[in-house]
């Protein structure tokens, strides 16, 4: 067996760039490190060879490998995209003269739309904590907030509490890459925001949502929160806590928002990360004509 002792240094050099020179999110770092590791334990056991050795035959099996093992395109495609950054990441450093990769092309992805809710769905998860109890108040807050601004969950739960300007209903949140933006929320999420802040008052916590301990509330904690609500609404299973940041979107389109707002209100970097919305957005009123027209 394949023994390489600047294996993990390679990656872990690897893993730091992306962290502190381009500024990405912990969470992306860590997609990255599942990828390469993954490839690194293929490499291992199918050619017995160190990733600095490996040749473009040998990334192409690999691909085949994946589609073998049943991974979507999409997941594909970003295993690619990591592999392709650690050549380049190697290359930079002078460690290999040329990158297997180079002009390796992305696989064709099948189209997809995210899932969302209806209106009547969110009004449903957003009514269903139990207001008499202290955790059942900090749940209505969170999904207020989720659904009022549109942010990424990791992004909720890492609200401080120098992050609220409540004169204004702005919050300031930090986003993929570090990446500053604020939002502002409407009066129904103030409400209940100013209802939950009333009791953790007593508390020098930095973040605004706690957990029963008293510390930072952890996205499983919260995302077993909302399967304890769907299951307790009847709701689909499908719907995640980031569903409510597509429904956000969605439905603001098809209340008449232009893009480029709502670009800016989730975060994206690229309009057309934020296009794919107008396509949810034109499907649910084609539902909607098909339900209600005489003739649909």
């Amino acid at each position: 067996m394949l023994k390489d002792n600047k294996k993990d240094y390679l990656i872990e050099s690897f893993l730091d760039s992306l962290y502190i020179e381009k500024g990405l999110s912990k969470n992306t770092v860590q997609s990255y490190r599942n990828d390469i590791t993954s490839l690194t334990d293929w490499s291992i056991k199918s050619v017995d060879t160190s990733l600095k050795k490996l040749k473009r035959s040998h990334i192409e099996k690999y691909i085949s490998y994946l589609f073998a093992c049943g991974l979507k395109s999409s997941s594909i495609n970003r295993k690619i995209s990591t592999i392709k950054s650690f050549y380049t990441f190697l290359l930079k450093k002078k460690l290999i003269s040329v990158s297997p990769v180079v002009d390796m092309t992305t696989v064709k992805q099948e189209k997809y739309l995210p899932t969302s809710m209806s209106e009547l769905e969110v009004e449903c998860l957003i009514k269903s904590p139990n207001l008499d109890s202290s955790i059942g108040r900090r749940d209505r807050a969170m999904i207020e907030m989720l659904y009022a601004t549109g942010m990424r969950v990791s992004e909720l739960v890492n609200l401080k509490i120098t992050d609220l300007d409540t004169n204004r209903l702005v919050i300031k949140v930090m986003g993929k890459g570090s990446k500053e933006r604020l939002i502002p929320y409407g009066e129904v999420a103030s409400d209940y925001l100013s209802m939950y802040l009333k009791e953790r008052n007593n508390t020098t916590a930095k973040e605004i949502f706690l957990s029963n301990r008293g510390t930072r509330i952890t996205r499983g904690a919260f995302w077993s929160r909302i399967k304890y609500y769907l299951t307790k609404e009847n709701l689909k299973q499908s719907i995640s806590p980031h569903t409510l940041r597509h429904a956000f979107a969605t439905h603001l389109l098809n209340r008449g928002a232009d893009l480029r707002s709502v670009q800016i209100l989730l975060g994206h970097s690229d309009l057309s990360t934020t296009q794919i919305y107008t396509h949810i957005a034109k499907q649910r009123l084609g539902e909607i004509l098909k339900k209600h027209h005489p003739r649909g």
